[in-house]
């Protein structure tokens, strides 16, 4: 039986993730915790079906409202480190915390030398050589849960690392695939949320309209396997059915195909190396009537390339342009600036970065902040001349 611990565990990713739990034989996982920011009802529902030892609440003023609604013998755990203090405690920790907010999780679950399924790519592009450092940590590895990573990870086992010749990755394209710029000038909220074939939450639903997430989703390649910049292309396959494809130096290239369906990646990692006996995002092969590929338009979605620039520049850039992307994206939300303008903050923001090493959290936080400032105030200056 594997331990599992769900830090996130109310919200896309964690509901997945105990779907897939529900579905697999009894006694092959234990939930033993789960976590969330303040979602005190969901958080409550979860411990009243999985029974775990512990439930972490970020919000601490919520901790008591909590108490009073989970199973005999269940510790409430609340406070800013309640997430991170639960990511030590199962063989599995899934981390499904969305944004910067997941650094802490990634970092404690790797020191305490677990198996990470990582959801929470802003771990990896914020912090890489931090995180670096721990991935030593005996006993600790990362199977990332994205389904392009994950799609990287199984093509990868066909193949030494020595074979590699490039990782593609493959993204939908998201709901503004083929418009002009001049299309893109005035698209409204509810439009950049409907992607045609992902169903994620409102922060990365945007990425990926503005093609950022498959922007940092290169770096994140880059940081989990190690293969340079250059040798990392992405390709829009609209269907969302080729997830991402590894060519190796004779030609061959290997590709991991399957319906959109997060539940594979999430049940690949926490089975792995085995795989899930229930299969999920099936083919039939009979309904399947063609299989498009296209480049990405890099002139309408500038945050493509600026993701290729922050990463090349390594240390601090990455976690620069992380930073301002979701103050921009955040601003776009709450209607306070244009789709075309999360780009156009993003790139100020990353052109005023001053170059600086990542050795500790701290460092880390540092540069965090410093970029939220400015992306605010880019923000600002924007939303006043609107």
């Amino acid at each position: 039986m594997k331990s599992v611990s769900l830090v996130g565990s109310t919200g896309s990713i964690g509901r997945q993730a105990i779907d897939v739990i529900r579905s697999s034989p009894e006694g092959r996982y234990q939930v033993v915790a789960i976590g969330a920011h303040r979602s005190v009802d969901a958080l409550a529902a979860q411990a009243q079906e999985l029974r775990p030892a512990y439930v972490a609440l970020g919000e601490a003023s919520l901790a008591g409202c909590l108490a009073e609604r989970v199973p005999p013998g269940t510790e409430v755990l609340a406070g800013p480190q309640a997430l991170e203090a639960i990511a030590g405690e199962a063989d599995v920790v899934v981390n499904g915390v969305v944004g910067f907010a997941g650094l802490p999780v990634t970092l404690a679950a790797l020191r305490a030398g677990r198996r990470l399924a990582l959801a929470n790519k802003e771990s990896l592009i914020a912090a890489g050589p931090v995180v670096q450092a721990v991935r030593s940590t005996p006993g600790a590895e990362i199977l990332p849960v994205d389904s392009e990573h994950s799609a990287l990870h199984q093509c990868l086992r066909s193949g030494r690392a020595a074979e590699v010749a490039r990782l593609i990755l493959t993204g939908s394209g998201g709901p503004f695939r083929g418009r002009s710029r001049g299309e893109l000038a005035g698209v409204a909220v509810e439009e950049a949320l409907a992607h045609p074939t992902w169903s994620m939450g409102p922060k990365i639903t945007i990425d990926s309209s503005t093609l950022m997430n498959k922007g940092l989703e290169v770096i994140e390649a880059h940081e989990l396997f190690g293969i340079p910049y250059e040798r990392i292309d992405v390709v829009i396959q609209p269907q969302s059915v080729v997830h991402s494809m590894v060519e190796f130096v004779d030609g061959s290239t290997v590709a991991q195909l399957s319906r959109p369906d997060m539940r594979l990646p999430i049940g690949y990692a926490l089975a792995w190396p085995e795989r899930l006996e229930r299969p999920f995002g099936t083919i039939d092969w009979t309904r399947l009537p063609q299989l498009d590929f296209e480049l990405p338009d890099r002139a309408c979605f500038a945050c493509l390339d600026l993701a290729y620039q922050a990463g090349l520049a390594g240390e601090g850039a990455p976690a620069c342009l992380n930073a301002a992307n979701e103050v921009a994206v955040a601003a776009f939300l709450d209607g306070r600036i244009p789709w075309l303008s999360i780009a156009e903050v993003a790139a100020e923001v990353l052109e005023g970065h001053e170059p600086a090493r990542l050795t500790s959290v701290e460092d880390v936080l540092a540069v965090d902040a410093a970029a939220r400032r400015r992306a605010g105030v880019a923000v600002d200056r924007r939303s006043r001349a609107a």
